[in-house]
């Protein structure tokens, strides 16, 4: 099993110089790959109707992915850039292609791009784009942008979209790895029938109960298990003792990832911000040990 680390996106800032000591330190450490949050906008909570039950708010500062990632494209060489995930269906697919396949480009096919549906309505609201079918146009947004980047010229007549003879050269000289993630059974099936990996949101009896959903609709998708990449993000803060026997659970169904978070999410208790970047790496360096040892 290899590892990545959660930009800690929330707690880092906006120094570049920070940014660039965290990445060089991920990758001094020897970890695979870099995973990033997405957030366009945060909301207020407070007196919405339904009720917005996400962790983060207009206080979050996040960094767009794909800029990011062109940033941190320039500072490594191997690691691979996976955005865990970017919420797709909120996002023009046309343009979300283009940049994916310069960003691809760019990096030298290191980018992974991971994909989700989001549970921020207000978000949706504010880039214009319909909340209620989100999940069904993803769909279709993942088969346009694939025949984007592996087609000089499209020709594509979909529900949601209409791509008349055009394309977004230059091509990224590959289809893109295409990752879904969460942990809802409609997600966890989705990924299996059209994703090339999948990314659980934590560790845990829901994780377990999803692997075996998607173990099961593998099989009927004709697809193997062995061959299908996963990656588990595991919360940091919330103590070895809490960790370690989720963490011996997931290896036993031979991962070929486990990604590393030390960002203070709030949909956990007891969990304080560490904003220091010194600190950040301190916590990385004695995790990656602690999750080793397992």
């Amino acid at each position: 099993m290899r590892y990545g680390a959660v930009f800690p996106t929330v707690e880092i800032g906006k120094d570049p110089g920070a940014i660039r000591a965290w990445t060089q330190a991920v990758v001094d450490m020897g970890f695979g790959r870099i995973v990033t949050y997405d957030h366009v906008v945060g909301a207020v909570h407070a007196n919405r109707e339904p009720k917005l039950w996400g962790p983060y708010t207009e206080q979050d500062e996040f960094h767009e992915p794909i800029v990011l990632f062109s940033y941190l494209a320039a500072l490594t060489t191997d690691v691979e850039l996976v955005t865990g995930v970017v919420i797709l269906p909120q996002r023009q697919a046309v343009l979300l292609a283009k940049q994916a396949a310069d960003l691809d480009l760019l990096c030298g096919g290191r980018l992974i791009l991971g994909v989700g549906t989001g549970w921020n309505y207000v978000e949706y609201e504010s880039l214009g784009m319909e909340y209620r079918n989100r999940a069904r146009r993803m769909e279709e947004q993942v088969a346009v942008m694939r025949e984007l980047w592996t087609n000089q010229v499209v020709d594509f007549d979909g529900k949601y979209h209409r791509v008349d003879r055009a394309g977004v050269a230059p091509l990224p000289g590959r289809s893109i790895p295409v990752w879904f993630g969460g942990s809802a059974e409609a997600s966890v099936r989705r990924a299996a029938r059209m994703g090339d990996g999948y990314i659980f949101g934590n560790t845990g009896s829901r994780v377990d109960a999803a692997n075996d959903i998607l173990r099961e609709e593998l099989t009927a998708q004709g697809r193997s298990w062995d061959d299908f990449p996963r990656d588990a993000v595991v919360h940091l803060q919330r103590g070895e003792a809490e960790l370690g026997p989720e963490l011996a659970a997931w290896k036993t169904t031979k991962p070929q990832w486990a990604s590393l978070s030390t960002m203070a999410n709030r949909m956990f208790q007891g969990m304080n911000p560490v904003n220091r970047v010194d600190d950040q790496i301190s916590m990385l360096e004695r995790s990656l040990a602690f999750v080793k040892s397992i």
